[in-house]
């Protein structure tokens, strides 16, 4: 029993070890297969970069007409699109409030300029008249009395007269004298009292001059005109409606003249110039591109919903008009242009952290290639260096390459 045992054993480790011979040469047999491939080669060819991303478009100097007034629309003499010359009547406002307001402001003006012409020439005439005349008369009753006096004087010293006359006379005198005194005192309190109520009538008209320049100038913004010559391309207004003072009431803007307002990624900004050509397409108009180029670069990164953008300006050429503002348009800013460059295909470049690299075929083996690439578009690279014209590039496949791989060429692009 233990022979055959041992017969067995031998006999086993013999067909294990001719199993791994087998599958070793199997192995290398494999491993020594080419792996057929498709190449392509460097061509010299005018190469554009070119950054892809949308924008929107914006008048270059637009007008925001906004109500002044607090009212209601009167009516609106315009329509949206619809030209306008510079100060075009393009809506009024009810200013009926303002006009019986400013009736008013204009009667308290004539009153306190009445009032202070009065008080400047001392007062009241009638007033003033009655104590003038009152003082004439005062004078010439002291004239009277005092000449009185003097003759009972004589007349006494001659015992022609008794002294109870005398006094009686000097009694009206004295009268008469304090009759004189109280007149002068009104009259001067009159004078007295008509400085500061002068004063007070010119900061009266003063006030009431500011309130009708305000109210003359409401009034005429009631009347809404055209600051500039343009299209009016909004127009919320609508007759009836009340507003507030700042609502917008239009939008009025040169349309030959606009811009539009690109959204560039962070990444991508470091290749934008100004003064880079600008082409762009609008859905709406699929045969149709315009024409434009860099104007400003962006101070700034934002956020627009889920990406970090730049907002770039560019001029746009809108001779047509068929631009419009606040139009989402699709963008291209050429970041790069080379004339007859060596390029190589998008495909058969790797990337390995900063470098690049490719593998090229030599006596049917897969070779790695450091390349250095300049600009690039969605198909092309710039080849700088690493790679000349004849040589052939590999394009990847199915199977994984690595270096010395045997390798044949079945096609070349």
């Amino acid at each position: 029993m233990s022979g055959n045992s041992g017969k067995s054993t031998t006999l086993a480790l013999i067909l294990l070890s001719v199993g791994v011979l087998v599958f070793v040469l199997a192995a290398r047999e494999a491993r020594d297969r080419p792996v057929s491939l498709s190449a392509t080669h460097a061509t010299h060819r005018n190469l554009s970069s070119w950054i892809t991303t949308n924008g929107k478009i914006e008048p270059v100097d637009p007008h925001i007409i906004q109500a002044q007034l607090t009212t209601f629309i009167e009516s609106v003499a315009i329509k949206e699109g619809q030209g306008a010359k510079r100060g075009q009547l393009l809506m009024t406002l009810d200013g009926k409030d303002l006009k019986t307001e400013l009736a008013h402001m204009r009667e308290q003006l004539v009153a306190a300029e009445d009032e202070r012409k009065i008080a400047v020439g001392g007062g009241s005439p009638d007033e003033i008249a009655q104590l003038d005349s009152d003082l004439v008369k005062t004078n010439a009753e002291i004239d009277r009395l005092r000449s009185d006096r003097d003759a009972l004087e004589r007349l006494y010293a001659k015992q022609a007269a008794t002294r109870q006359e005398v006094e009686q006379a000097k009694t009206a005198l004295a009268k008469a004298e304090a009759d004189k005194r109280l007149i002068v005192e009104k009259k001067t309190a009159v004078l007295e009292r008509s400085k500061p109520q002068a004063e007070r009538a010119t900061l009266r008209i003063e006030e009431a001059r500011n309130s009708i320049q305000s109210l003359e100038e409401k009034l005429k913004a009631a009347q809404v005109t055209a600051p500039a010559a343009g299209t009016v391309y909004s127009l919320p207004a609508r007759t009836g409606t009340y507003v507030h003072t700042g609502d917008l009431l239009a939008e009025l803007a040169d349309l030959r003249r606009i811009r539009v307002r690109v959204f560039v990624d962070e990444p991508e900004l470091g290749s934008l110039k100004e003064g880079q050509a600008v082409e762009i397409t609008w859905e709406a108009l699929p045969d149709r591109s315009w024409n434009g180029q860099v104007d400003q670069l962006p101070k700034t990164i934002v956020a627009r919903g889920s990406r970090n953008v730049g907002e770039v300006l560019c001029s746009v050429d809108n001779r047509t008009g068929q631009l419009l503002p606040n139009t989402n348009v699709n963008v291209r800013i050429r970041t790069g242009q080379r004339e007859n460059s060596l390029t190589i295909s998008r495909a058969a470049v790797r990337g390995e952290g900063s470098s690049r690299y490719v593998f090229v075929v030599e006596q049917n083996r897969l070779r790695r290639r450091e390349v250095k690439v300049g600009i690039a578009n969605a198909t092309d690279y710039e080849v700088l260096s690493g790679i000349a014209e004849n040589d052939i590039v590999a394009l990847p496949g199915a199977a994984e390459f690595q270096e010395g791989m045997p390798v044949t060429v079945i096609a070349e692009k």
